[in-house]
């Protein structure tokens, strides 16, 4: 499981503070679909917040480490039903827009831009 220091852990909460939950957890816990989804919204969002639908804070949080230990995650805060997960994306290499080959643009094209 991933660890986070105080202030990666501050930054994190201040960009989750806008999202909206992405996943809900119902009344049948956490299961190997919605464990799924889960991997998916992480991999495109990297930091998720998840509604859990149970009353009992020990399951939520119960809940909150099945997610962490599986998808090798942390969890970055918990406010009631809300859980806020992050798992940093394996770093993939930034791909430069390729140049169109040709003459340079004239000044009305690039004034029209």
């Amino acid at each position: 499981m991933l660890t986070l220091t105080v202030l990666q852990r501050q930054n994190l909460k201040a960009r989750a503070h806008p999202l909206k939950p992405t996943v809900m957890i119902g009344s049948a816990g956490l299961t190997p679909a919605v464990l799924g989804e889960i991997s998916c919204a992480l991999k495109s969002h990297e930091l998720i917040k998840i509604r859990v639908m149970n009353e009992d804070r020990k399951t939520r949080m119960d809940i909150s480490g099945q997610i962490c230990t599986q998808l090798n995650a942390v969890a970055v805060q918990h406010i009631g039903k809300i859980l806020v997960i992050y798992q940093p994306q394996e770093d993939v290499p930034e791909k430069t827009p390729a140049r169109p080959k040709g003459r340079p643009l004239s000044k009305k094209q690039l004034g029209s831009r």
